[in-house]
């Protein structure tokens, strides 16, 4: 059965597509930075599947390493899955204030570490014809107030993912905004407000799924967009 390596897969999108794929046998290496959250998805998700679930920050290298060898270990890599993402400040502050450390820290791990991962993990992904995922954002191509710092963080994102499919035609880069979520970092983008009507992360599933095992061409893609609500 194919392997997929998604990073951040303890809770919301990550942990949504997870399932999804356990349920169709996937197997499956996840990782998040907490332990605890992450060890209560790798015994959902064992039940289901074989799995190897890593705690670590995927900005370390050592971490990474660890994450491709399992999915080694796992039997090679179909997919890779650059879910895991960090906001920054919150609340989101203007670009005139934003803490250029905390900048560097934001492209740390969402620009160098999704990069790094792809880099670490071609070998296996060249030798089974497989196809990498980032996750993006519209902030990486709208220009939103307060979102200057995470925003440039996935436009660089978007850029790299672009330049690795014409680098790479022979393995399928998707970058993929899976649109507005109910999701703890929705939430930490706006402290102290009720975002209970954004969608769950379930909603843009499909669509990832559809760029999973599809035969869809490398390119942007809006998650929503590929499977049409009923």
């Amino acid at each position: 059965m194919p392997v997929a390596l998604i990073t951040g897969a303890s809770r919301g999108l990550g942990l949504a597509l997870a399932r999804a794929l356990a349920e169709r046998g996937w197997r499956l290496v996840i990782d998040a930075r907490g332990g605890d959250a992450l060890a209560a998805a790798d015994r959902e998700l064992s039940g289901r599947t074989a799995t190897a679930a890593l705690a670590g920050d995927v900005a370390d290298p050592r971490h990474r390493e660890a994450l491709v060898a399992a999915a080694g270990d796992l039997g090679g890599l179909d997919v890779l899955v650059n879910n895991a993402s960090i906001l920054g400040p919150s609340p989101q502050p203007a670009l005139r204030d934003y803490p250029l450390d905390v900048l560097a820290e934001v492209f740390r791990v969402n620009v160098l570490a999704p990069l790094a991962l792809i880099q670490h993990a071609l070998p296996l992904l060249e030798a089974s014809r497989g196809r990498i995922l980032n996750i993006t954002s519209d902030a990486g191509v709208e220009g939103y107030e307060g979102w200057g710092g995470y925003g440039a963080s996935k436009a660089a994102l978007e850029q790299l993912s672009r330049v690795l499919a014409v680098e790479h035609p022979q393995l399928p880069v998707y970058w993929v905004d899976p649109g507005d979520m109910n999701t703890q970092m929705h939430q930490e983008a706006y402290p102290g407000e009720d975002i209970s009507d954004r969608p769950s992360p379930e909603v843009s599933v499909p669509g990832l799924l559809e760029l999973v095992t599809g035969d869809r061409p490398s390119g942007r893609y809006a998650a929503r967009d590929l499977v049409p609500a009923r």
